[in-house]
Formats: structure tokens, sequence, C-alpha cells
């Protein structure tokens, strides 16, 4: 009778054994099957150090996915350092928000080898011009990231890339041929952005990019022309890339630009924008004047 207690607490034992591995096992496959989302920040000006971490949040709870939001160190004028660029490794999209970088090679190489990859980029506003090294320098190359990652003007000033004054605004509307866009669903066709425009054309973005937004400049410092505000394009790895010029922090108070980078998000990422939108986000960051 002890042996048959015995076998029976034994069989007993290993069921409660192999249902906690068998839960474990599954939980760890769920969160493996959610994609991570890699934010890269460090920009002067427009506190996206801030407003990312919001997107990164709601990413979270809303829509079924992982994110880390890597940040400048010490502070936001830090030019020259972003600890953890590593996780780039195991990132399934990449969300750049930079501004004139001066990062080393061996942070570099993990921006570099992500984009080989062929996996998805995002990029918003200064990222046209992320990194500003100095003539010469070995990485000099790098002030071209807004060409090779999103089809955009390669660095400040370059192809006649400049804005129409800080006093100025912008009138953001849905281009009709790409009304139906997964991106743009739900997106108002018209709303107001407090970003100066950026004048990009004509030589960008390049050629095969796909057009989704267009901007009026309101009250510009100068003769203005509507410029493209929002495009997708691929990589020469062959990644998704979208671009937005849009990132003023009050822009991200815009419902319509939120919709935006959420189905943005999950377009680079190749999958079904959310058919239910779990609403508006609060962000309400300041701008750095």
């Amino acid at each position: 009778m002890k042996n048959l207690k015995g076998i029976i607490c034994l069989i007993a034992t290993s069921i409660l054994l192999f249902n906690s591995f068998y839960s474990t096992a599954q939980s760890k496959k769920q969160k493996s099957k959610k994609p991570l989302v890699v934010f890269v920040t460090g920009d002067h000006e427009y506190s996206s150090e801030a407003t990312m971490p919001l997107i990164a949040a709601e990413l979270e709870k809303n829509y079924g996915m992982r994110t880390i939001v890597l940040k400048s160190s010490p502070d936001y004028k830090s030019e020259e350092n972003i600890p953890g660029l590593e996780a780039l490794k195991e990132a399934d999209l990449a969300v750049f928000y930079l501004r004139w970088r001066r990062l080393p090679e061996d942070q570099v190489k993990y921006i570099d080898d992500y984009l080989k990859s062929g996996k998805p980029v995002m990029g918003f506003r200064t990222t046209t011009h992320a990194f500003n090294y100095p003539a010469g320098h070995p990485l000099e190359k790098w002030n071209a990231f807004g060409e090779f990652a999103f089809g955009a003007p390669p660095g400040w000033g370059k192809g006649g890339h400049t804005h129409y004054g800080h006093n100025s605004t912008t009138d953001v509307s849905v281009i009709p041929a790409e009304a139906k866009h997964p991106i743009l669903t739900g997106v108002p066709n018209n709303f107001h952005a407090d970003s100066w425009l950026y004048h990009v054309l004509p030589h960008y973005p390049v050629k095969g990019s796909k057009w989704l937004l267009m901007g009026k400049s309101v009250n510009p410092d100068k003769a203005a022309i509507d410029n493209p505000v929002a495009w997708t394009w691929k990589t020469a790895a062959g990644g998704r890339s979208f671009m937005t010029t849009l990132g003023h922090p009050k822009d991200f108070n815009e419902e319509g630009l939120q919709r935006l980078v959420i189905n943005a998000v999950h377009w680079t990422l190749n999958k079904p924008v959310p058919k239910k939108w779990a609403g508006k986000i609060e962000m309400n960051v300041p701008y750095r004047d």
C-alpha cells in the first residue's frame, strides 16, 4: 500500500511539474511571437526621448508588441553615445528619431548591420539629418543616413533640404490616389501640424517612393511650394521603410497623426493595421525653444 501511495504521489508530482513546464514554455512562446520594436532617440530639439516612450507604451498596452526605447546619454544633448544599440540585433522594427549625432563606430555598426538585414525602418523629422560627422571623418557617409534608410535628402542643406521658418506651420492633406493605403486607415483627409514644412523636392523622396501625405506651408518665411510629408519606400536590402517629416511634439496631440504612426508600425512589420483603434493617446510633451 505504501508503495502504491508513493507511486501515486510520484505521478501527481510529475504531472504538476509537466504542467508548470508546459505553462512556462507556452508563456515564452507567446512572448516570442510579439514583435520587438526598438526606438532610437536623440534630437536636441523635439523631445523625442519623451514622445517615443509614449508611443512605445501604447504599442505594448493595446497592440501586442514589445518595445525598447534607447536614449542619448547622459542626456538628450549628448551627441556621441546611445547605449543599448545591441538591442537592434533582436529588433523586428527600428524606429529612428535622431538629429546630428556623432556616434562611435562600434555603435554605428549595430545600425549598419540592422539595415543590411533587410528588416523594416521608420523615421521622424530630423532623422533626415541624423548624423553630422566632420568632413574626412571615417563615418562621414552616415551623414546621408536619411537617403539610404528612407529615400530622404542626404542631410540638412543637401539636395535643397530646408524649411519655411519657425513661425510657420503646416496644413496636411491625404494624397487622393493613396487614400486607401493601409497606413492612412482612420487618418483624416486634412489636419494641421505645428511642424514647419520641410522642403525636400524636387529630388526627394527618391524614385520608387510612394507619397502618402502632402504639406502646405502656412505663414512661410519665403516663397513656398507644397512638399510630401510622409512616404513609404524600400531600403537597398529590401526592408520596408516609412518616413514622415512631421514630428513636432505638438503634432503628436493630433489623433490623426497618432493613427498614422500606429498604422505605420504595423505596416512596416507587414502586419494588418489594427481593426479597432484603441483611442487617442495622451501626449502633451513640450517643445524645446
